[in-house]
């Protein structure tokens, strides 16, 4: 039986016990998951556990027994670890038991068990932002390489990945300044790659075709399709605060004009959970729609 490659939690059953414990216990870590449909303690946990599964995709299986299901298996099973209540979790390393959690658990206990096993918390975020990437998820990337490197400043890989997202979502000073904290020795062919990016970045936000822009709605003030043409550009180049601030003035004169509002609706929607730039032009958007 292969584990489905969309999801890391499996059913156990007599035909797919070795595997599981066994060969995919050598590659990941495994949480046997004794529990009973029938038992509320089991189906509270089960939602923790689920959330936990999504976020450590890479490196754990969650295999549940149902006892209720499989009762000969459950007892088989039971006996050798030592079962007494459920759930009961047990993490099992390269075939053996390295961990047993008997009772309800908190989702902080369950982690906290993990944490013993697994990879440092910043490599886990680490990877977890290299993986939404892939799916070119850039905010959630952001959110996960951000974390990793609250958590440890010095990581130099942390910091060229934070620093690649960065100049993906436009926030060009924080690469900038990133970039400027790697030392000499640690300037490899991905440090090269990341500082030409931020420099072409750089130079793409300030392009003849902005200047030009700027130059007719200075020229013509009151006419607002001039600043929603220019409001497109400084967002493409990741100017959004005075793309936003363009957009500002074009609906505080006509709350309805064209494209404005959806337009500015959709560059703060662009932006990064929890950004200050997000809350402030949305409190300024309430103040004229109420």
């Amino acid at each position: 039986m292969a584990i489905n490659s969309m999801s890391n939690i499996v059913s156990i059953n007599a035909q797919n016990l070795q595997q599981v414990l066994g060969e995919t216990s050598q590659q990941k870590l495994v949480l046997l998951n004794f529990f009973s449909p029938q038992s509320p303690d089991c189906i509270g946990q089960a939602a923790i556990l689920d959330k936990i599964a999504a976020d450590y995709t890479s490196h754990i299986v969650i295999a549940n027994l149902d006892c209720d299901a499989e009762q000969a298996l459950a007892s088989q099973l039971a006996q050798q670890v030592g079962l007494q209540t459920l759930p009961t979790l047990v993490l099992l390393k390269d075939s053996a038991p390295v961990d047993l959690l008997a009772g309800t658990q908190t989702d902080s206990q369950i982690r906290e068990a993990l944490s013993k096993h697994l990879p440092a918390q910043q490599d886990l975020l680490l990877e977890q932002a290299k993986q939404v990437l892939l799916k070119s998820d850039l905010n959630a990337a952001f959110n996960y390489a951000k974390q990793a490197y609250e958590i440890d400043n010095t990581n130099v890989r942390i910091k060229l990945v934070l620093a690649d997202i960065c100049i993906q979502i436009h926030k060009l000073d924080e690469a900038q300044a990133l970039i400027e904290t790697i030392d000499s020795q640690d300037q490899d062919a991905y440090f090269n790659n990341i500082k030409a990016k931020c420099e072409a970045a750089l130079d793409a936000k300030d392009s003849p075709e902005i200047q030009q822009k700027q130059q007719q709605v200075d020229k013509y003030p009151n006419d607002l399709e001039l600043k929603e043409e220019l409001s497109a550009l400084l967002n493409e180049a990741g100017r959004k605060e005075e793309a936003l601030e363009v957009l500002f003035k074009v609906l505080q004169k006509d709350l309805n004009y064209n494209e404005a509002k959806p337009s500015f609706l959709a560059i703060i929607a662009s932006l990064p959970d929890g950004d200050a730039l997000a809350a402030k032009y949305r409190r300024k958007l309430y103040s004229i729609l109420y």
